[in-house]
């Protein structure tokens, strides 16, 4: 326990909901486990043990919990938007609340990327990159960074929506899952072309949008909530087009979450629910001051822990590989009776990586000047566009100019990268271009 997070966690105010926080370190230790349990890495390659074991799949009902995150990224915008609202006085605040809510996401993110790109052309450079696993690693490692994609937008719409459920409420939530489904039927029942990829924002922003509702207090039925969800996911995979699993599975015709389906926005509507009624005796548990020390703590570091973690488990993998140790193949006895000491090795060093990298995590003072809104949404604009593609394309071939398709659009890692860190960069000087404006 740092001495920061032990000061933190002491200057609490009693008005703070603490079950957000745990329901944010639990949801990204979630997705950290499933990823390091899924992992099926043999000689030949890197693949996923759901689809060499498919009844795993229903595992994915409660492991698949990024819908919680997006939910609790509702909560905190609807709140971060409204302060920052009633302590401008009418000044614009939309620059000032991106810059406050991407800073501590772009950063260690950023640092990441770069440290990743370093590494792949290093081993490209050398012509280490043709081998299966050295191969599949620079894909795979920055396929997680679509999450936050779509954590960037998100964050970008969330003042327009957070009118729309100011004047609408539950009837905000039900357009956008409406729209979810017409989205599907365009897809499943006219083929309509590329219509699909318009669930990625109306899914997960219907969940961001449950949030919303959590932060006004008007999800007063979590256990109805739940069960309908529960009923139209169940009914869904059992009648519908949709697969079992509620992650993407490697060949499959169609995946629920890339791009999402309203089968995944059910699943979301179960999980909040079934969340919400563990509110209370969470929130009594947090109220030990040794839980909320590591839950603070916990929180201080877990977008860095989120970045590293395949790194950390591939580390692990090619040390056992280096080291000439067995590599039994994946799913077999031999293969499970490695699981939970390869678990504990990659949680070791990711604690190390964390150790390293955790300082580009750490708040910095935001600046309060009101700044250029527009410079701001482009900014961020290009880092959505920059995460996203890179987590399409991989860092494999960067000096062949590999691409990949982004929705309808060809985009290659260099010009990923580019994007993200020019996005960035313009993100944190949009209080600057407000300011030469005004003396202009």
């Amino acid at each position: 326990m740092t001495v920061s997070a032990r000061g933190m966690a002491a200057a609490t105010p009693a008005s703070r909901d603490r079950y957000v926080d745990l329901l944010r370190v639990a949801s990204l230790a979630t997705v950290v486990f499933g990823h390091w349990l899924m992992a099926a890495v043999s000689t030949d390659g890197i693949g996923n043990l759901l689809a060499l074991v498919p009844p795993l799949q229903v595992l994915t009902w409660g492991l698949q919990v990024m819908p919680v995150f997006f939910f609790v990224g509702g909560f905190s915008h609807a709140l971060s938007y409204r302060s920052l609202e009633r302590r401008a006085e009418g000044r614009p605040v939309y620059a000032v609340f991106l810059r406050a809510r991407l800073q501590r996401l772009l950063r260690p993110t950023l640092v990441f990327v770069l440290v990743w790109a370093a590494l792949a052309l290093l081993v490209q450079l050398a012509g280490a990159d043709d081998g299966r696993l050295a191969g599949a690693a620079l894909r795979m490692v920055t396929q997680p960074l679509w999450f936050i994609g779509i954590y960037l937008a998100m964050v970008a719409f969330t003042p327009p929506l957070l009118k729309l459920h100011a004047r609408w409420g539950w009837a905000a939530f039900a357009v956008l899952a409406g729209a979810a489904a017409l989205v599907d039927v365009l897809r499943f029942a006219l083929g309509v072309p590329y219509a699909e990829f318009l669930n990625f924002a109306f899914v997960w922003l219907a969940v961001h949008q449950l949030g919303f509702l959590r932060a006004d207090g008007r999800i007063t039925r979590p256990a109805l909530l739940g069960a309908a969800g529960l009923a139209g996911a169940v009914l869904l995979v059992a009648a519908g087009p949709y697969p079992l699993s509620m992650v993407g599975m490697p060949g499959e015709k169609v995946s629920n979450m890339a791009p999402p389906t309203l089968a995944l926005l059910c699943h979301g509507m179960w999980l909040v629910g079934a969340v919400q009624l563990l509110a209370r005796p969470a929130t009594a548990w947090l109220a030990r001051p040794r839980v909320w020390r590591g839950v603070v703590a916990a929180n201080g570091v877990a977008m860095t822990a989120f970045l590293w973690h395949l790194t950390a488990m591939l580390a692990v993998y090619a040390a056992q590989l280096t080291l000439g140790l067995p590599l039994p193949e994946p799913a077999t006895a031999a293969w499970w009776a490695q699981v939970p000491p390869r678990i504990l090795l990659a949680a070791a060093l990711t604690a190390a990586l964390v150790a390293c990298f955790r300082r580009f995590e750490a708040p910095r003072p935001a600046s309060a000047a009101p700044g250029s809104g527009p410079a701001a949404a482009l900014g961020t604009t290009l880092c959505l566009l920059g995460v996203l593609g890179l987590s399409t394309t991989g860092l494999g071939g960067l000096l062949e100019g590999h691409s990949a398709t982004l929705i309808a659009l060809p985009v290659t890692a260099p010009a990923a990268i580019g994007m993200a860190v020019g996005g960035a960069w313009l993100v944190e000087r949009s209080a600057s271009v407000r300011r030469v404006r005004l003396r202009g």
